[in-house]
Order: C-alpha cells, then sequence, then structure tokens
C-alpha cells in the first residue's frame, strides 16, 4: 500500500513538471510566431512606403528623355554631328531642360553609342564624348526604343538609375536620349526608419542599402554568366563583389517571414519585389527582441501553470481537511451554512460589480474607437461636406427663383460630390494601389463635366458664353479618363486665357464622330495664334504667357498624353477670328461613323 501511494505520489510529480514543460513550450513558439507577425506587419508597410516611393522617384523622371523627341535642335544635332555651334546650342537647351526637371543627369547619345551633348559638357565627369554602346540602356533603347539600367557612372563614379529614350525622325531611329535619377536621397531617408533596408538587382547584388559595408556585394556567388554580363556592362564600378554572410535559417511555421543570419545578428527578413525595375526590396529587423519575448512569454507560462498547479493542490488538500473537520464537527452545520451563504452573498455583490466595470470599460473602449474613427472621416469628408452645404443654399434660391435648369445642374453638382463622399469612404477600407496605364472606353460627356468642375468659376467670372455639342450624346472613346480630363482641362484653360483682352468672349466644345475617330474641338473667339507660335505650340517651354503665368509645358504634356493615347493634337487659327485645338482619338469598337 505504502508503496503504491509513493508511486502515484511520484507519477504525479512527473505529470506535473509534464505539463509545466507543455505549456511554457507552447508559448514559447505561440509568443515567438506572434512576434514575427507583427515584425512583419510592420515590415510590409515600411515595405509600401519604400517601394512606391523608390517607384516614384523614378517614375518622376520617365517624360523627361521622350521630352527631348520634341525638341528640333536636339534632332539636328543627332542627323549633323559634327555641327559645333549647334552642339554648344544643344548642351545649353539639355542643361535648362534638366535644371528645371531636377535630375542628376541628362544627355543624347548618337547610333554609335557615343555622348554627343550633355547638361554637364563642361564639368568633370560628363559623359560627352565617351564611347557608352556597352551599357545596356544604350543598347536597349537602340534596339527597343526604351531602356533602364542601374550602375556606377562610368566617368562620373557617382551610382544612378539610367532611363532611356529612343529618337527618331519621320520613322528613322537618330539616337537616344538618357536622364540619370540620383536615388542617393532616398536611400538616406531609409536610415531614419527602423530596421535595416536593401534592395537587391536581377544579378542578386546589393545596390541600395542602409549599411554601407552591404552595398554592390551579392548574397550569394555569383555564376559565371552573371559575371560575364557584368564584365560587359559594368555596373558596379570597381566593386570586388565579394559575397556578404547571408545564411538563411529555418522559421518554424512563423509564417512569410524569412530568418537570416548577416555579420553574426539574426534578422528578421521581409522582402517585396518592384516589377517595374526587377527589384527585391529587403526590410531586416533584428530578431533579440522576438527571442526576448518568447523566453518572457515561455517563463509567464510555465510560472502561470505551476502557480495553477500549486493552487489546485492547496484547494484539494483544504477541501480533504474540511471534509474531516466536517465528520467531527457535525454540530458547526448551521454555523458554517450561515457562512457560506454570506460568502456567497458577497461574491455575488462583488461578481455584479466586477460586471458593471467590465461594462463601462467596454463602453470607454467603443468611445474611445469611436472617436478615432470619426476624426479621421470628420478630416477626410470636411471639404465635400461644405461644398455640398454650399450647393444646397444654391439649390434652394435657384428654386424660388424658378430656375429649373439651373437648379437640375446644382443638383448634378451634388451628386457628383456625393459620389466623390462615396469614394472617400471606400478609401478608408484600405490602400489604394495605382494601376498600369489602360485605356478604356470612356464617355466624352463624362469627362467634359470633370473638366467643367475646375473651370466654371473661371468661365462666369470671365463672363464667356460656353457652348458644348456632343454629338452623339454618348460619344465613347478609348482612353484614360484622368489624363483626357487633364488634356481638355489644359485647353479651356488656355481658352479662357487667350479671351482675357476680348469684347466678345465666346467658347465652343465640339465632340463628333469624323473618319472613323472620336474629334474633340475646342474653339474660342480670342486674338488667335500669333504665326511665329504656330510651328513652335507644342515645343517645351514654347508660351506667350507673361513670367511666373506659366512654364509652357502644357500644351506639349497635352500632345504626349493624345500620343499615348493612340490620338493626335493640333493647333490651327479660324478664318472667322480665334484659335482652335483638335484633340482625335480612338473610339470605342462599337462606335461606326
Amino acid at each position: 500500500m505504502k508503496r503504491l501511494r509513493s508511486f502515484a505520489l511520484l507519477l504525479t510529480v512527473l505529470l506535473a513538471v509534464a505539463l509545466v514543460a507543455a505549456a511554457a513550450l507552447g508559448a514559447h513558439a505561440a509568443g515567438r510566431r506572434a512576434a514575427l507577425q507583427r515584425l512583419d506587419d510592420a515590415a510590409q508597410h515600411r515595405l509600401d512606403m519604400i517601394a512606391s516611393t523608390l517607384e516614384a522617384e523614378v517614375a518622376r523622371f520617365d517624360y523627361l528623355p521622350s521630352l527631348l523627341e520634341m525638341t528640333p535642335s536636339v534632332l539636328d544635332l543627332l542627323e549633323r554631328p559634327d555641327d559645333t555651334a549647334l552642339r554648344d546650342e544643344v548642351n545649353r537647351t539639355l542643361r535648362g531642360i534638366n535644371a528645371t526637371a531636377g535630375a542628376d543627369m541628362l544627355y543624347v547619345v548618337d547610333r554609335r553609342g557615343v555622348a554627343l551633348a550633355g547638361a554637364d559638357w563642361d564639368q568633370p565627369g560628363t559623359p560627352v564624348g565617351h564611347d557608352l554602346s556597352f551599357r545596356p540602356y544604350v543598347r536597349s533603347a537602340l534596339a527597343e526604343g526604351k531602356g533602364r539600367f542601374y550602375g556606377v557612372g562610368v566617368t562620373s563614379r557617382r551610382p544612378g538609375y539610367y532611363l532611356s529614350y529612343g529618337l527618331t525622325r519621320h520613322n528613322k531611329p537618330l539616337g537616344l536620349a538618357t536622364v540619370k535619377v540620383r536615388l542617393a536621397d532616398a536611400e538616406a531617408a531609409w536610415r531614419r526608419l527602423p530596421g535595416q533596408v536593401m534592395v537587391v538587382d536581377q544579378h542578386g547584388v546589393v545596390v541600395l542599402s542602409t549599411q554601407d559595408v552591404w552595398r554592390f556585394r551579392p548574397l550569394q556567388p555569383l555564376s559565371e554568366a552573371a559575371r560575364a554580363e557584368i564584365d560587359r556592362s559594368r555596373p558596379y564600378g570597381n566593386a570586388t563583389l565579394v559575397p556578404i554572410d547571408w545564411q538563411p535559417r529555418p522559421t518554424e511555421g512563423a509564417g512569410p517571414t524569412e530568418v537570416v543570419v548577416l555579420g553574426g545578428t539574426q534578422y528578421a527578413v521581409s522582402q517585396r519585389l518592384m516589377p517595374r525595375t526587377g527589384w527585391r526590396v529587403y526590410v531586416l529587423d533584428e530578431l533579440w527582441p522576438v527571442v526576448d519575448q518568447a523566453r518572457t512569454l515561455a517563463l509567464a507560462a510555465g510560472m502561470a501553470s505551476l502557480v495553477a498547479l500549486m493552487a489546485l493542490l492547496i484547494f484539494w488538500l483544504r477541501r480533504r481537511t474540511l471534509r474531516q473537520r466536517m465528520a467531527n464537527q457535525a454540530a458547526l452545520q448551521v454555523v458554517l451554512k450561515a457562512a457560506r451563504d454570506s460568502l456567497e452573498t458577497k461574491v455575488e455583490e462583488r461578481t455584479a460589480e466586477l460586471r458593471a466595470a467590465q461594462n463601462e470599460l467596454l463602453h470607454a473602449g467603443k468611445m474611445a474607437a469611436l472617436g478615432q474613427m470619426s476624426a479621421g472621416i470628420v478630416h477626410e469628408l470636411n471639404q465635400p461636406l461644405a461644398a455640398l452645404r454650399t450647393l444646397s443654399d444654391n439649390a434652394v434660391v435657384l428654386l424660388e427663383r424658378d430656375k429649373p435648369e439651373d437648379l437640375k445642374w446644382n443638383l448634378a453638382r451634388i451628386g457628383q460630390l456625393v459620389d466623390r463622399v462615396g469614394r472617400l469612404t471606400q478609401q478608408l477600407k484600405g490602400f489604394a494601389h495605382k494601376a498600369p496605364p489602360l485605356a478604356v472606353p470612356v464617355p466624352v460627356q463624362r469627362v467634359l463635366q470633370g473638366a467643367l468642375l475646375q473651370v466654371q468659376p473661371r468661365l462666369r467670372s470671365a463672363g464667356i458664353d460656353f457652348e458644348p455639342h456632343i454629338d452623339p450624346p454618348a460619344l465613347t472613346v478609348m482612353a484614360e479618363e484622368p489624363r483626357l480630363e487633364q488634356v481638355l482641362v489644359n485647353l479651356l484653360g488656355n481658352a479662357i486665357d487667350a479671351m482675357a483682352g476680348s469684347a466678345e468672349r465666346r467658347l465652343r466644345f465640339e465632340a463628333v464622330i469624323a473618319d472613323g475617330r472620336g474629334r474633340i474641338t475646342v474653339a474660342d473667339s480670342g486674338p488667335g495664334i500669333a504665326p511665329d507660335m504656330l510651328p513652335r505650340l507644342f515645343e517645351p517651354f514654347a508660351t506667350t504667357k507673361p513670367a511666373g503665368a506659366g512654364l509652357g509645358l502644357g500644351l506639349m504634356i497635352s500632345a504626349h498624353i493624345a500620343r499615348e493615347l493612340g490620338g493626335s493634337l493640333a493647333g490651327l487659327n479660324r478664318p472667322e477670328g480665334g484659335a482652335a485645338f483638335v484633340l482625335l482619338l480612338p473610339l470605342r469598337p462599337s462606335h461606326t461613323a
């Protein structure tokens, strides 16, 4: 009997130890997973910001190389490379354009791959006069019309991202224009973020990093083919390309997060592919806080389970003692019952108090969350609601004055603002992602209404009679709505400016089907276009407005958008007076001429 009791006691102790160990291990695993998940969630937000900022910095200069195709002197130099006077003119033109754009470098390369002119032609390290035909962005632009490349400058020794654009005249390839984008400022801004950041190119080499010792070093040894390509294009200057100590580790089912050892330090790694550049962005967070947190949770769980087992043991011993006492003290039943009843009453009272306190805490939490949400919604909806208030006041006045047409217009604007409020509330559900450009069927009437929302105040203040005419009313063209709206705003705004000093102010908008295409005409009653400006309407920085009133880029950008949408933009003087701009766009396939 004594042996059975000893065996039962030993078995109980072993079971208790196993329960404590299981609780500690389970808490350690769960705490590690939760901590890694939180790190990954925070890293994903940083990846969103880093990737979008990097993409935007590169995309900001996409238009600049193609801009030179509309600069006649650049094309003339590519046809007459030995004309020194023309080369000097192009050098100064490039310097002026680049000073406005703010790129690191802008230069022109002929079909042989030799740089003919550049914004820094008179500075040390200029590429002018150097053969760049071995660079991938030169080969791609000459073969395919566009090129992209990141590397260290051959002459300047400064790293940057190169965007190239093939230049043609009358469908004859002449050379290419290249803009170099400096990414050092974006790289420096990452140092203010938590953790470490590195950007790896298609060769697996770190090109941007918050740690200088990682830059221009591969994560893994390079293949012979990769080294041959690198020797050809020389993207990393004189870097030795010694691999960094990148050692992946098992993640123990921690989800998408990777764990690596780098330089003797464990990091949790989250990554994001940038399709536009082919780069991969890595965010690295040191793992020791995760390990410490998991250990702390394991210790807490072990201690909690041990305390619970001890409480159960004490409870069992007390129950055993009480049963023994109750057998010997039957006379105290009445007293014990009264005490138990009193204890239960107090427990019920305390339970009621705890429930009331819990309800108060829940209510306070809901009110705090509601306050934060209300503040965000009020901030986002303040301006549309103010506009709705103004339009509703106008509706009352128009109703009193019995102006149904104006009232109908006013109510339509209210509907559009309500749609805008709807879009704002939809945006509260998550982040918006920019979609790639895509031409879709767009009703001209809807785009015109969007443009009029921006220029209507100017039409009224200038006293201009606006005459819209769309035939058929449901005319639909293939375009990208925001960009087409930008073109219409530019053309309407230019027409309003042109009629500033005219006695008769009449602006006509016409959209019809002509020769199987959609033809949009914006005609004004102003003084017309000066003869010397007609050949230069769509050249950059060509403007008749006074200094400070415009950069002369609106028509150039509008013409560029029209070409990208598969159409064209032209300007002319009308025989009856005034100027007209004609925009041709592809029709929706269901339209017929």
